[in-house]
Protein backbone atom coordinates (compact mmCIF):
# COMPACT_ATOMS: atom_id res chain seq x y z
CA UNK A 1 0.00 0.00 0.00
CA UNK A 2 1.21 3.30 -0.93
CA UNK A 3 1.91 6.50 1.69
CA UNK A 4 -0.75 8.14 -0.20
CA UNK A 5 -3.09 5.00 0.48
CA UNK A 6 -2.49 5.12 4.36
CA UNK A 7 -2.70 8.92 4.30
CA UNK A 8 -6.40 8.88 2.67
CA UNK A 9 -7.63 5.63 5.11
CA UNK A 10 -6.21 7.47 7.92
CA UNK A 11 -8.04 10.60 6.73
CA UNK A 12 -11.25 8.47 6.19
CA UNK A 13 -11.03 6.93 9.74
CA UNK A 14 -10.95 10.24 11.31
CA UNK A 15 -13.44 11.39 13.87
CA UNK A 16 -15.95 13.63 11.99
CA UNK A 17 -15.81 17.64 12.14
CA UNK A 18 -19.24 17.09 12.83
CA UNK A 19 -21.71 15.65 15.50
CA UNK A 20 -24.84 15.89 13.05
CA UNK A 21 -27.21 13.12 13.21
CA UNK A 22 -28.24 10.71 10.10
CA UNK A 23 -30.98 12.74 9.03
CA UNK A 24 -29.38 16.32 9.18
CA UNK A 25 -26.32 14.51 7.47
CA UNK A 26 -28.78 13.53 4.42
CA UNK A 27 -30.00 16.52 4.29
CA UNK A 28 -26.72 18.42 3.97
CA UNK A 29 -25.43 15.81 1.21
CA UNK A 30 -28.82 16.65 -0.72
CA UNK A 31 -28.14 20.25 -0.35
CA UNK A 32 -24.63 19.82 -1.22
CA UNK A 33 -25.12 18.09 -4.48
CA UNK A 34 -28.12 20.38 -4.95
CA UNK A 35 -26.02 23.48 -4.94
CA UNK A 36 -23.71 21.91 -7.79
CA UNK A 37 -26.28 20.58 -9.41
CA UNK A 38 -27.35 23.93 -9.87
CA UNK A 39 -24.10 26.07 -10.47
CA UNK A 40 -23.55 23.43 -13.27
CA UNK A 41 -26.82 23.25 -15.22
CA UNK A 42 -28.46 26.39 -14.32
CA UNK A 43 -25.94 29.40 -13.85
CA UNK A 44 -23.26 26.97 -16.22
CA UNK A 45 -20.31 27.23 -13.64
CA UNK A 46 -17.10 25.90 -14.09
CA UNK A 47 -17.23 22.33 -12.71
CA UNK A 48 -14.42 23.29 -10.52
CA UNK A 49 -16.04 26.61 -8.70
CA UNK A 50 -19.25 24.24 -8.54
CA UNK A 51 -17.67 21.83 -6.46
CA UNK A 52 -15.15 24.10 -4.47
CA UNK A 53 -18.80 26.23 -3.33
CA UNK A 54 -20.74 22.96 -3.13
CA UNK A 55 -18.24 21.34 -0.59
CA UNK A 56 -18.57 24.50 1.63
CA UNK A 57 -21.70 24.50 1.31
CA UNK A 58 -22.03 20.66 2.40
CA UNK A 59 -19.95 21.27 5.42
CA UNK A 60 -22.28 24.54 6.28
CA UNK A 61 -25.75 22.68 5.76
CA UNK A 62 -24.17 19.75 8.48
CA UNK A 63 -22.71 22.36 11.19
CA UNK A 64 -19.26 21.88 10.25
CA UNK A 65 -17.18 24.54 11.72
CA UNK A 66 -15.88 26.93 8.16
CA UNK A 67 -12.14 26.17 9.17
CA UNK A 68 -12.77 22.44 9.10
CA UNK A 69 -14.67 22.40 5.91
CA UNK A 70 -12.02 24.54 4.40
CA UNK A 71 -9.29 22.01 5.82
CA UNK A 72 -11.16 18.90 4.67
CA UNK A 73 -11.32 19.83 1.24
CA UNK A 74 -7.89 21.41 0.76
CA UNK A 75 -6.32 17.97 1.95
CA UNK A 76 -8.76 16.09 -0.29
CA UNK A 77 -8.12 18.46 -3.38
CA UNK A 78 -3.76 17.76 -2.06
CA UNK A 79 -4.17 14.16 -2.03
CA UNK A 80 -6.09 13.67 -5.18
CA UNK A 81 -4.07 15.48 -7.14
CA UNK A 82 -0.56 14.20 -5.57
CA UNK A 83 -2.45 10.34 -6.29
CA UNK A 84 -3.79 10.95 -10.11
CA UNK A 85 -1.82 14.40 -11.40
CA UNK A 86 0.71 12.98 -12.93
CA UNK A 87 -0.84 9.91 -13.78
CA UNK A 88 -3.51 12.15 -16.22
CA UNK A 89 -0.71 14.18 -17.23
CA UNK A 90 1.36 11.26 -18.26
CA UNK A 91 -1.97 9.79 -20.34
CA UNK A 92 -2.65 13.29 -22.22
CA UNK A 93 1.08 13.53 -23.53
CA UNK A 94 0.35 9.48 -24.94
CA UNK A 95 -2.74 10.37 -26.61
CA UNK A 96 -1.20 13.47 -28.32
CA UNK A 97 1.46 11.74 -29.36
CA UNK A 98 -0.42 9.16 -30.68
CA UNK A 99 -2.77 11.77 -32.43
CA UNK A 100 0.44 14.36 -33.80
CA UNK A 101 2.54 11.20 -34.97
CA UNK A 102 -0.72 9.90 -37.02
CA UNK A 103 -0.41 6.32 -35.25
CA UNK A 104 -3.81 6.76 -34.79
CA UNK A 105 -4.63 6.82 -38.24
CA UNK A 106 -2.55 4.42 -39.05
CA UNK A 107 -3.99 1.76 -36.70
CA UNK A 108 -7.58 2.81 -38.28
CA UNK A 109 -6.09 2.40 -42.07
CA UNK A 110 -4.17 -0.96 -41.42
CA UNK A 111 -7.50 -1.92 -39.72
CA UNK A 112 -10.11 -0.65 -41.99
CA UNK A 113 -7.90 -2.23 -45.30
CA UNK A 114 -8.34 -5.28 -43.79
CA UNK A 115 -12.07 -5.41 -42.70
CA UNK A 116 -14.85 -6.55 -44.91
CA UNK A 117 -18.49 -4.97 -45.10
CA UNK A 118 -19.84 -7.53 -42.47
CA UNK A 119 -17.12 -7.01 -39.98
CA UNK A 120 -16.92 -3.11 -39.82
CA UNK A 121 -18.87 -2.37 -37.01
CA UNK A 122 -16.79 -5.01 -34.91
CA UNK A 123 -13.82 -3.03 -36.66
CA UNK A 124 -14.76 0.28 -35.58
CA UNK A 125 -15.41 -0.49 -32.03
CA UNK A 126 -12.55 -2.55 -31.95
CA UNK A 127 -10.56 0.72 -33.78
CA UNK A 128 -11.99 3.10 -30.64
CA UNK A 129 -11.39 0.63 -27.93
CA UNK A 130 -7.37 0.41 -28.64
CA UNK A 131 -7.04 4.18 -29.26
CA UNK A 132 -9.81 5.03 -26.38
CA UNK A 133 -7.20 3.80 -23.81
CA UNK A 134 -4.96 6.67 -23.68
CA UNK A 135 -7.22 9.37 -24.33
CA UNK A 136 -9.68 11.25 -22.90
CA UNK A 137 -13.16 10.93 -24.12
CA UNK A 138 -13.41 14.79 -25.86
CA UNK A 139 -10.21 13.48 -27.64
CA UNK A 140 -11.42 10.22 -28.53
CA UNK A 141 -14.42 11.57 -30.25
CA UNK A 142 -12.60 14.69 -32.13
CA UNK A 143 -9.90 12.00 -33.33
CA UNK A 144 -12.26 9.31 -34.71
CA UNK A 145 -15.40 11.26 -35.58
CA UNK A 146 -13.72 12.05 -39.10
CA UNK A 147 -12.71 8.46 -39.19
CA UNK A 148 -16.39 7.69 -38.40
CA UNK A 149 -17.96 9.62 -41.19
CA UNK A 150 -15.79 8.57 -44.36
CA UNK A 151 -15.89 5.29 -43.64
CA UNK A 152 -20.12 5.68 -43.29
CA UNK A 153 -19.58 7.85 -46.44
CA UNK A 154 -17.49 5.39 -48.58
CA UNK A 155 -19.04 2.46 -47.73
CA UNK A 156 -22.80 4.03 -47.62
CA UNK A 157 -23.18 2.77 -44.44
CA UNK A 158 -26.45 4.11 -41.92
CA UNK A 159 -24.02 6.31 -39.84
CA UNK A 160 -25.58 4.47 -36.36
CA UNK A 161 -24.35 1.37 -37.37
CA UNK A 162 -20.78 2.76 -37.80
CA UNK A 163 -21.24 5.36 -35.15
CA UNK A 164 -22.27 3.51 -32.05
CA UNK A 165 -19.94 1.11 -31.65
CA UNK A 166 -17.03 3.45 -32.26
CA UNK A 167 -18.60 5.61 -29.13
CA UNK A 168 -19.52 2.46 -27.00
CA UNK A 169 -16.01 1.60 -27.31
CA UNK A 170 -14.76 4.97 -26.51
CA UNK A 171 -17.20 5.25 -23.41
CA UNK A 172 -16.49 2.22 -21.63
CA UNK A 173 -12.80 2.49 -21.72
CA UNK A 174 -13.55 6.22 -20.28
CA UNK A 175 -16.00 4.86 -17.49
CA UNK A 176 -14.38 1.04 -16.87
CA UNK A 177 -10.33 1.38 -17.35
CA UNK A 178 -7.30 2.97 -15.95
CA UNK A 179 -5.75 5.15 -17.05
CA UNK A 180 -8.67 7.74 -17.44
CA UNK A 181 -9.42 9.83 -14.55
CA UNK A 182 -12.77 8.78 -13.72
CA UNK A 183 -11.33 5.17 -12.85
CA UNK A 184 -7.81 6.40 -11.33
CA UNK A 185 -9.92 8.63 -8.59
CA UNK A 186 -11.90 6.00 -7.70
CA UNK A 187 -9.45 3.00 -6.95
CA UNK A 188 -7.55 5.84 -5.69
CA UNK A 189 -10.52 6.95 -3.08
CA UNK A 190 -11.83 3.57 -1.84
CA UNK A 191 -7.89 1.45 -2.00
CA UNK A 192 -8.36 -0.35 -4.67
CA UNK A 193 -5.45 -1.95 -6.40
CA UNK A 194 -5.24 -0.62 -9.73
CA UNK A 195 -3.62 -3.98 -12.17
CA UNK A 196 -6.37 -6.10 -10.65
CA UNK A 197 -9.09 -3.32 -11.25
CA UNK A 198 -7.57 -3.06 -14.53
CA UNK A 199 -7.52 -6.75 -15.00
CA UNK A 200 -10.95 -6.70 -13.74
CA UNK A 201 -12.27 -4.24 -15.56
CA UNK A 202 -11.31 -5.71 -18.97
CA UNK A 203 -13.05 -8.67 -18.53
CA UNK A 204 -16.44 -6.57 -17.28
CA UNK A 205 -15.10 -4.28 -20.93
CA UNK A 206 -15.16 -6.58 -23.71
CA UNK A 207 -19.16 -8.41 -23.07
CA UNK A 208 -20.41 -4.31 -22.07
CA UNK A 209 -18.61 -3.00 -25.13
CA UNK A 210 -19.47 -5.84 -28.05
CA UNK A 211 -23.43 -5.37 -26.50
CA UNK A 212 -23.53 -2.23 -26.73
CA UNK A 213 -21.52 -1.41 -29.41
CA UNK A 214 -22.26 -3.46 -32.43
CA UNK A 215 -25.29 -5.83 -31.19
CA UNK A 216 -27.13 -2.51 -29.92
CA UNK A 217 -25.90 -0.05 -33.25
CA UNK A 218 -28.36 -2.82 -35.32
CA UNK A 219 -31.33 -1.02 -33.80
CA UNK A 220 -29.81 1.65 -33.50
CA UNK A 221 -29.29 2.00 -37.01
CA UNK A 222 -33.22 1.65 -37.77
CA UNK A 223 -34.59 3.84 -35.49
CA UNK A 224 -31.80 6.71 -36.71
CA UNK A 225 -31.23 6.00 -40.46
CA UNK A 226 -29.10 8.79 -41.44
CA UNK A 227 -26.25 9.46 -43.50
CA UNK A 228 -22.42 10.97 -42.66
CA UNK A 229 -23.31 15.02 -43.17
CA UNK A 230 -20.77 15.93 -45.54
CA UNK A 231 -20.05 19.01 -43.84
CA UNK A 232 -18.39 17.48 -40.62
CA UNK A 233 -16.15 15.64 -42.42
CA UNK A 234 -12.85 17.24 -41.49
CA UNK A 235 -9.35 17.09 -42.43
CA UNK A 236 -7.33 14.31 -40.47
CA UNK A 237 -5.14 14.82 -37.97
CA UNK A 238 -1.93 13.73 -40.26
CA UNK A 239 -2.99 14.85 -43.62
CA UNK A 240 0.59 16.43 -44.18
CA UNK A 241 2.52 14.51 -42.59
CA UNK A 242 5.36 12.72 -45.00
CA UNK A 243 5.16 9.77 -42.81
CA UNK A 244 3.83 7.47 -40.12
CA UNK A 245 4.96 5.28 -37.40
CA UNK A 246 3.96 1.42 -38.20
CA UNK A 247 0.71 -0.35 -37.74
CA UNK A 248 2.80 -3.09 -34.85
CA UNK A 249 4.90 -0.90 -33.14
CA UNK A 250 1.74 1.72 -32.44
CA UNK A 251 -0.54 -1.16 -31.11
CA UNK A 252 2.74 -1.99 -29.02
CA UNK A 253 3.55 1.27 -27.53
CA UNK A 254 -0.34 1.92 -26.38
CA UNK A 255 -0.79 -1.18 -24.95
CA UNK A 256 2.94 -1.29 -22.78
CA UNK A 257 1.55 0.40 -19.75
CA UNK A 258 -1.96 -2.02 -19.81
CA UNK A 259 0.71 -4.98 -20.28
CA UNK A 260 3.25 -3.55 -17.63
CA UNK A 261 0.09 -3.40 -14.49
CA UNK A 262 -1.16 -6.44 -15.99
CA UNK A 263 1.83 -8.19 -15.48
CA UNK A 264 2.11 -6.63 -11.79
CA UNK A 265 -1.19 -7.63 -10.50
CA UNK A 266 -0.29 -10.85 -11.97
CA UNK A 267 2.55 -12.02 -10.25
CA UNK A 268 1.12 -9.79 -7.11
CA UNK A 269 -1.32 -12.63 -7.17
CA UNK A 270 1.05 -15.74 -8.03
CA UNK A 271 3.87 -14.86 -5.78
CA UNK A 272 2.40 -13.17 -3.38
CA UNK A 273 5.98 -12.44 -1.22
CA UNK A 274 6.87 -8.77 -1.18
CA UNK A 275 10.64 -9.84 -0.11
CA UNK A 276 10.54 -11.73 -4.03
CA UNK A 277 13.08 -10.50 -6.00
CA UNK A 278 10.42 -11.01 -9.29
CA UNK A 279 7.82 -9.39 -7.16
CA UNK A 280 9.97 -6.33 -6.13
CA UNK A 281 11.02 -5.66 -10.47
CA UNK A 282 7.32 -5.76 -11.33
CA UNK A 283 5.95 -4.28 -8.48
CA UNK A 284 8.04 -0.78 -9.79
CA UNK A 285 7.82 -1.41 -13.46
CA UNK A 286 3.99 -2.21 -13.26
CA UNK A 287 3.22 0.68 -10.70
CA UNK A 288 1.35 3.26 -12.91
CA UNK A 289 3.97 6.15 -12.65
CA UNK A 290 6.25 4.38 -14.11
CA UNK A 291 4.36 2.15 -16.92
CA UNK A 292 3.12 4.91 -18.53
CA UNK A 293 6.26 6.99 -17.84
CA UNK A 294 8.04 4.39 -20.04
CA UNK A 295 5.07 4.18 -22.61
CA UNK A 296 5.52 8.48 -23.27
CA UNK A 297 9.18 7.92 -23.71
CA UNK A 298 8.85 4.91 -25.69
CA UNK A 299 6.19 6.74 -27.74
CA UNK A 300 8.67 9.71 -28.34
CA UNK A 301 10.95 6.80 -30.40
CA UNK A 302 8.34 5.18 -31.97
CA UNK A 303 5.77 7.54 -32.57
CA UNK A 304 7.25 10.65 -32.67
CA UNK A 305 10.59 10.24 -34.30
CA UNK A 306 9.11 7.68 -36.80
CA UNK A 307 6.86 10.11 -38.25
CA UNK A 308 10.08 12.69 -38.70
CA UNK A 309 9.58 14.64 -35.43
CA UNK A 310 12.91 16.80 -34.74
CA UNK A 311 13.88 17.31 -30.95
CA UNK A 312 11.60 20.56 -30.83
CA UNK A 313 8.56 19.49 -32.61
CA UNK A 314 8.49 16.23 -29.52
CA UNK A 315 9.23 19.37 -27.22
CA UNK A 316 6.00 21.28 -28.61
CA UNK A 317 3.59 18.24 -28.69
CA UNK A 318 4.09 17.43 -25.17
CA UNK A 319 3.79 21.46 -24.04
CA UNK A 320 0.25 21.66 -26.12
CA UNK A 321 -0.70 18.02 -24.44
CA UNK A 322 -0.51 19.48 -21.01
CA UNK A 323 -2.06 22.56 -21.45
CA UNK A 324 -5.95 20.87 -22.18
CA UNK A 325 -5.51 19.07 -18.87
CA UNK A 326 -5.57 21.53 -16.42
CA UNK A 327 -9.24 22.16 -16.49
CA UNK A 328 -9.40 18.26 -15.62
CA UNK A 329 -7.23 18.56 -13.02
CA UNK A 330 -8.71 21.24 -11.48
CA UNK A 331 -12.47 19.48 -11.39
CA UNK A 332 -10.78 16.04 -10.23
CA UNK A 333 -8.81 17.78 -7.52
CA UNK A 334 -11.74 19.30 -6.45
CA UNK A 335 -13.73 15.96 -6.46
CA UNK A 336 -11.28 15.09 -4.06
CA UNK A 337 -11.78 17.89 -1.92
CA UNK A 338 -15.54 17.31 -2.10
CA UNK A 339 -14.90 13.87 -1.03
CA UNK A 340 -12.68 14.14 1.80
CA UNK A 341 -15.69 16.87 2.95
CA UNK A 342 -18.06 13.76 2.80
CA UNK A 343 -15.96 11.55 4.79
CA UNK A 344 -15.20 14.33 7.28
CA UNK A 345 -18.51 15.31 8.43
CA UNK A 346 -19.24 11.81 9.37
CA UNK A 347 -21.41 10.71 5.30
CA UNK A 348 -19.48 6.77 5.31
CA UNK A 349 -20.90 6.10 8.44
CA UNK A 350 -24.55 7.40 7.34
CA UNK A 351 -23.92 5.49 4.18
CA UNK A 352 -22.74 2.23 6.43
CA UNK A 353 -25.90 2.63 8.41
CA UNK A 354 -27.82 2.43 5.76
CA UNK A 355 -26.62 -0.16 3.76
CA UNK A 356 -26.68 -2.40 6.67
CA UNK A 357 -30.81 -1.38 7.54
CA UNK A 358 -31.22 -1.73 3.60
CA UNK A 359 -29.91 -4.63 3.15
CA UNK A 360 -28.54 -3.07 -0.46
CA UNK A 361 -25.42 -4.81 -1.48
CA UNK A 362 -22.36 -2.15 -1.95
CA UNK A 363 -21.99 -2.70 -5.19
CA UNK A 364 -25.24 -2.27 -6.09
CA UNK A 365 -25.51 1.01 -3.34
CA UNK A 366 -22.71 2.29 -5.50
CA UNK A 367 -23.96 1.85 -8.89
CA UNK A 368 -27.33 3.62 -7.50
CA UNK A 369 -25.44 6.41 -5.97
CA UNK A 370 -23.33 7.42 -9.31
CA UNK A 371 -26.34 6.63 -11.44
CA UNK A 372 -28.02 9.23 -9.17
CA UNK A 373 -25.27 12.01 -9.18
CA UNK A 374 -24.47 11.23 -13.03
CA UNK A 375 -28.66 11.96 -13.96
CA UNK A 376 -27.95 15.19 -11.60
CA UNK A 377 -24.96 16.70 -12.72
CA UNK A 378 -24.30 15.16 -16.57
CA UNK A 379 -20.85 14.31 -15.52
CA UNK A 380 -19.38 10.84 -15.37
CA UNK A 381 -16.15 12.47 -13.97
CA UNK A 382 -17.97 13.97 -10.64
CA UNK A 383 -20.83 11.18 -10.39
CA UNK A 384 -17.56 8.71 -10.34
CA UNK A 385 -15.95 11.45 -7.69
CA UNK A 386 -18.38 12.00 -5.85
CA UNK A 387 -19.66 8.41 -5.46
CA UNK A 388 -16.41 7.22 -4.46
CA UNK A 389 -16.45 9.65 -2.01
CA UNK A 390 -19.25 8.29 -0.34
CA UNK A 391 -19.06 4.65 -0.57
CA UNK A 392 -15.44 4.61 0.41
CA UNK A 393 -15.88 3.20 3.59
CA UNK A 394 -17.99 -0.02 2.31
CA UNK A 395 -14.58 -1.00 1.32
CA UNK A 396 -13.11 -1.68 4.60
CA UNK A 397 -12.96 -5.64 5.17
CA UNK A 398 -13.73 -6.20 1.24
CA UNK A 399 -11.20 -8.56 -0.61
CA UNK A 400 -8.54 -7.04 -3.07
CA UNK A 401 -11.42 -8.47 -6.15
CA UNK A 402 -14.61 -6.98 -4.25
CA UNK A 403 -12.80 -3.60 -4.28
CA UNK A 404 -11.55 -3.40 -7.52
CA UNK A 405 -15.25 -4.49 -8.40
CA UNK A 406 -16.97 -1.29 -6.07
CA UNK A 407 -14.13 0.86 -8.50
CA UNK A 408 -15.94 -0.76 -11.71
CA UNK A 409 -20.16 -0.52 -10.18
CA UNK A 410 -19.54 3.17 -9.66
CA UNK A 411 -17.73 3.47 -13.10
CA UNK A 412 -20.44 1.92 -14.69
CA UNK A 413 -23.33 3.93 -12.69
CA UNK A 414 -21.36 7.20 -14.00
CA UNK A 415 -22.28 6.65 -17.37
CA UNK A 416 -26.16 5.89 -17.10
CA UNK A 417 -27.98 8.06 -19.41
CA UNK A 418 -26.65 11.00 -20.58
CA UNK A 419 -28.60 13.73 -21.68
CA UNK A 420 -29.14 17.60 -22.26
CA UNK A 421 -27.09 18.23 -19.09
CA UNK A 422 -23.87 16.46 -20.84
CA UNK A 423 -21.35 18.36 -22.76
CA UNK A 424 -20.70 14.74 -24.57
CA UNK A 425 -24.12 14.75 -25.75
CA UNK A 426 -24.17 17.80 -27.76
CA UNK A 427 -20.98 17.23 -28.89
CA UNK A 428 -22.39 13.74 -30.43
CA UNK A 429 -25.78 15.89 -31.37
CA UNK A 430 -23.44 18.15 -33.56
CA UNK A 431 -20.57 15.89 -35.07
CA UNK A 432 -23.32 13.64 -36.20
CA UNK A 433 -25.79 16.38 -37.38
CA UNK A 434 -28.69 14.61 -35.16
CA UNK A 435 -31.20 16.35 -33.05
CA UNK A 436 -32.07 16.14 -29.77
CA UNK A 437 -34.87 13.30 -30.01
CA UNK A 438 -32.80 11.41 -32.05
CA UNK A 439 -29.35 12.01 -29.76
CA UNK A 440 -31.53 10.24 -26.78
CA UNK A 441 -32.69 6.95 -29.42
CA UNK A 442 -29.00 6.19 -29.75
CA UNK A 443 -26.00 7.64 -27.99
CA UNK A 444 -28.02 8.18 -24.34
CA UNK A 445 -29.93 4.75 -24.91
CA UNK A 446 -26.16 3.20 -25.59
CA UNK A 447 -24.87 4.96 -22.52
CA UNK A 448 -27.75 3.24 -20.43
CA UNK A 449 -27.10 0.05 -21.71
CA UNK A 450 -23.24 0.22 -20.92
CA UNK A 451 -24.23 1.13 -17.64
CA UNK A 452 -26.63 -1.46 -17.20
CA UNK A 453 -24.89 -4.07 -18.77
CA UNK A 454 -22.19 -3.39 -16.40
CA UNK A 455 -22.92 -3.47 -13.66
CA UNK A 456 -24.91 -6.89 -14.18
CA UNK A 457 -21.25 -8.11 -15.36
CA UNK A 458 -19.90 -6.54 -11.98
CA UNK A 459 -22.75 -8.20 -9.69
CA UNK A 460 -21.90 -12.16 -11.73
CA UNK A 461 -17.95 -11.68 -11.16
CA UNK A 462 -18.67 -11.05 -7.56
CA UNK A 463 -20.18 -14.21 -7.10
CA UNK A 464 -17.13 -15.56 -8.62
CA UNK A 465 -14.66 -13.29 -6.68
Amino acid sequence: MTSLSVEILAADAAEPITSAGNAQLGIAVLAGIAVIVLLITKFKLHAFLALTIGSLALGAFAGAPLADTIKSFSTGLGNTVAGVGVLIALGAILGKLLADSGGADQIVDTILAKTGKKAMPWAMVLIASVIGLPLFFEVGIVLLIPVVLMVAKRGNYSLMRIGIPALAGLSVMHGLIPPHPGPLVAIDAVGANLGVTLALGLVVAVPTVIIAGPVFSKYAARWVDIQAPEKMIPTRPSADLEKRPGFGVTVATILLPVVLMLVKALVDIVVDDPENGVQKVTDVIGSPLIALLAAVIVAMFTMGRAAGFTKEQLSSTVDKSLAPIAGILLIVGAGGGFKQTLIDIGVGQMILDFSKSWSIPALLLAWLIAVAIRLATGSATVATISAAGLVAPLAEGMSTGEVSLLVLAIGAGSLFFSHVNDAGFWLVKEYFGMNVGQTVKTWSVMETIISVVGIVFVLLLSLVL
